[in-house]
């Protein structure tokens, strides 16, 4: 009985602490703390284990920290990053779910709620992977069983994730000095907001050290975080801040995993057509297997996005490509076909789509969800050989992976005419084009420092221009925040 109420409690109660004074400062006696976490984890280790589960099951959980129909985890922030970016075009709206996003309300006011939300998300990620981290010996540890070794490094896989993705949405542009975010590791509780460089010394160490921690471990289930996770995150962090050099070395670690490019046929029904809905796909590393007994059902990325499953994109609520970066797909790419019209223009129909392809026919929903494959490391890696001037290196990274998009001629000789800037904003091109809807076009935009531009089939501000490091691209904040932080008065 014992054990039963202290994992209930855990699980229960440690995802509800936020980012403000109840998260770093003191202990709040109705949540088991990581000293109660360390004074049982010897008895019971799977206290440690249970809190890894809670973190995995919450990446995914609708109504996370809140009762609002686009708060679904890492998928939501994934819609509301494609869609400040221009990528994703909200294209009708009968709802107004994505309305403030849309129109650039999200990123200028920081009393809208999805600040809140993405806040709320990644910090209580961060409060947890701490606890866990605290309960495995701390940051410095290095634990003697692999079991110990593994808790530990998906622990830090966790927190280098979450303060990855609050350091990409919240500060304007990369600058190491800016004091961007409170920050708190376990040894360090700072209320002030830290510079970017603590915040990314703590991403590289965590990451690095997982690399090393989960060497050799095999994990049961993709949704589960592993050494080439972890590679992944890592190559994301070092292009962020303009090491290249370590940002291929990743890159070319992640692709040496094993993982194999969609074939043809995967990209787009009418071919197999199943690339970006099964978890089975061989390019998937990092993705979760969606079964009825799940209960997902309207408030769901599906939901926003695929038309053949009940909800927001079959009823009104349209997500659609970019017009403008339509136009720039050659109809020879296969990648063309990935969109069209099944209830509103340019939607991804054939990208992505329950497989009984009836509109609003998923109402249970089992189409598996992606956050990782391995088509994002070899544009990354191409980047990042183009960025540092091998250039030999990036058009035969870029001719591999078009290959299958618009056959191996058209590659060759697509790509072998470029260089220079020519060449690097052509990967960036081809990153906008190839990972659409999976919230990876934000990320380019940054590192690249890329203005875009709205097409035509925007419901708000169409044919608006945003610079990277404008206002509009980068979130705020949240006022609950600032109201509870005494050391935080503002955005600045």
């Amino acid at each position: 009985m014992k054990k039963k109420l202290i994992y209930a409690i855990m699980l229960s109660t440690a995802l509800f602490m936020g980012c403000s004074e109840e998260f770093l400062e003191g202990e709040n006696t109705n949540v088991l703390t990581a000293s109660g976490i360390a004074e049982y984890s010897a008895i019971y280790p799977e206290l440690l284990d249970g809190s890894l589960n809670g973190i995995t099951s919450f990446i995914i959980e609708p109504y996370g920290v809140s009762t609002r129909h686009y708060d679904f985890g890492q998928k939501g922030v994934d819609i509301w990053t494609d869609m400040v970016c221009g990528d994703m075009a909200l294209s009708a709206s009968a709802y107004g779910w994505y309305n403030n996003t849309a129109n650039m309300v999200v990123t200028t006011d920081f009393t809208n709620d999805v600040n809140d939300i993405i806040w709320q998300y990644y910090y209580r990620i961060i409060s947890v992977a701490n606890s866990v981290i605290a309960s495995s010996g701390g940051n410095d540890a290095a634990p003697e069983t692999d079991e110990g070794k593994r808790i530990l490094g998906q622990a830090k896989v966790y927190r280098a994730y979450a303060y990855f993705y609050l350091v990409q949405l919240f500060q304007t542009a990369y600058d190491p000095t800016e004091e961007v975010l409170p920050f708190y590791n376990g040894d360090v509780y700072s209320l002030a907001k830290v510079q970017a460089s603590v915040i990314y010394d703590q991403i590289v160490s965590d990451l690095t050290h997982s690399i090393t921690l989960l060497d050799g471990y095999t994990r049961d289930a993709k949704n589960l975080v592993d050494q080439t996770i972890a590679q992944g995150f890592l190559a994301y962090t070092y292009a962020a801040m303009g090491n290249y050099t370590d940002a291929k070395t990743m890159a070319d670690a992640v692709i040496g995993a094993g993982y194999t490019l969609n074939t043809a046929e995967e990209l787009a029904y009418p071919g197999a057509g199943s690339g970006f809905n099964d978890l089975s796909t061989s390019s998937w590393i990092w993705g979760y297997d969606l079964t009825e007994d799940l209960g997902h059902q309207l408030i769901d990325w599906w939901g926003q996005i695929d038309p053949f499953t009940y909800s927001y994109a079959w009823a009104g609520d349209y997500k659609s490509i970019d017009d403008l970066l339509y136009s720039q797909i050659p109809a020879t790419d296969v990648r063309s076909s990935q969109f069209g019209s099944a209830t509103g223009n340019l939607q991804p129909i054939n990208k992505f789509f329950d497989p009984g392809r009836t509109i609003g026919g998923q109402y249970v929903i089992t189409t598996d969800l992606i956050l990782m494959r391995v088509e994002e490391f070899y544009l990354l890696s191409a980047e990042s050989a183009a960025m540092s001037g091998n250039e030999a290196a990036a058009k035969a990274t870029m001719i591999e992976l078009l290959t299958n998009r618009m056959g191996s001629a058209d590659a060759t000789t697509y790509i072998s005419a470029l260089s220079g800037q020519d060449l690097i904003d052509e990967i960036y091109l081809q990153t906008r084009i190839e990972l659409w809807g999976e919230g990876k076009s934000y990320l380019a935009m940054k590192r690249n420092q890329a203005t875009v531009t709205r097409g035509t089939n925007h419901v708000y501000r169409a044919g608006e221009s945003f610079s990277y490091d404008s206002d509009e691209m980068s979130f705020q904040i949240p006022e609950s925040e600032i109201n509870n932080n005494p050391s935080i008065t503002g955005q600045n």
